[in-house]
């Protein structure tokens, strides 16, 4: 990349154009910046890389507060510094995360679940969130991740016969259009940083914070159908190829601000982050689990 004085006025236009929210960006933060390197950080520092984006001080504290409350963070004191990490469940529920935010494509397997009536909507109200689709009142259709929900009949199953019908089932079973939107949002937003350099380490860290931030938020909230069942032009293929050259364009001025300036209870943070599989060296991992959905409701 080469130096621009315009990256770092892109990157406040991607930050206006953002849905953020302060609770959701500290989540993306901790996940892409603090928990490879240890867990913990001052809550200074999460204000002051929050400033970077436009969310004040005043949200932050607010946010963190809420985050604690609903047992995600837990804080302590060393003597007038506050810092925080992720709590024990939260770190679980956030590794998976992490598998599919930085690593490639999962299997997939497809699951048809029958609901009892007593229930049944609300129970097709939360399988909809994690990436059911809706065939009957009593009828669901997925991916088969993670344990079978309690209380519920399961089917699992691999597309056989007429192969060719399956982008129409999709078509006709899930609101494609909407996740498409959302990853051609994505490459529209953050296309242009291709080919600019940032002008320091904050601005890097920046644009690559708010870039895990709009690929977490659409990827999560995608079912995440396997390709044979998806348009042949579907932008997800592109907007993941772009999250990654960018990622790594991004990664070492971004991760030298982090060195010289995050702070945790023992010092400065770890230079280097905790090894996790990037572009050219995905590892084969097991399907991830169903996600909570507070952490596909965060953003």
């Amino acid at each position: 990349m080469t130096n621009s004085p315009s990256f770092g006025a892109a990157v406040t236009a991607i930050a206006e154009a953002l849905p953020l929210r302060a609770a959701g960006f500290i989540v993306t933060l901790y996940g892409d910046a603090v928990v490879p390197r240890g867990g913990e950080v001052w809550i200074g520092t999460i204000i002051e890389t929050c400033g970077m984006v436009g969310i004040s001080e005043t949200l932050v504290r607010t946010a963190v507060s809420r985050l604690v409350a609903a047992g995600q963070l837990e804080g302590w004191r060393r003597g007038r510094r506050s810092f925080y990490r992720l709590t024990e469940a939260a770190g679980a529920e956030f590794d998976g995360a992490s598998r599919l935010i930085y690593g490639p494509p999962e299997p997939f397997r497809w699951r048809f679940l029958h609901l009892p009536d007593d229930g049944a909507e609300a129970r097709m109200t939360q399988l909809e969130r994690q990436g059911y689709a809706r065939l009957r009142a009593n009828l669901a259709v997925g991916p088969a991740r993670g344990a079978v929900p309690k209380g519920l009949l399961a089917f699992e199953a691999e597309p056989a016969g007429a192969l060719p019908l399956l982008p129409d089932f999709a078509a006709q079973s899930w609101d494609l259009a909407r996740h498409a939107s959302a990853y051609e949002t994505l490459i529209a937003h953050f296309a242009p940083l291709e080919g600019q350099g940032p002008d320091s380490g904050a601005e890097a860290l920046a644009a690559r914070l708010l870039l895990v931030h709009a690929w977490r938020q659409a990827l999560l909230h995608d079912p995440r159908l396997p390709p044979e069942a998806l348009p042949a032009d579907w932008p997800g293929h592109a907007a993941r190829a772009l999250f990654h050259r960018l990622y790594d364009a991004l990664a070492p001025l971004a991760d030298s601000h982090i060195a010289a300036r995050f702070e945790g209870a023992e010092g400065l943070l770890a230079a280097a982050p905790t090894p996790r599989p990037t572009t050219g060296q995905h590892e084969k991992t097991e399907p991830a689990q169903g996600l909570p959905d507070e952490v596909r409701r965060m953003g």
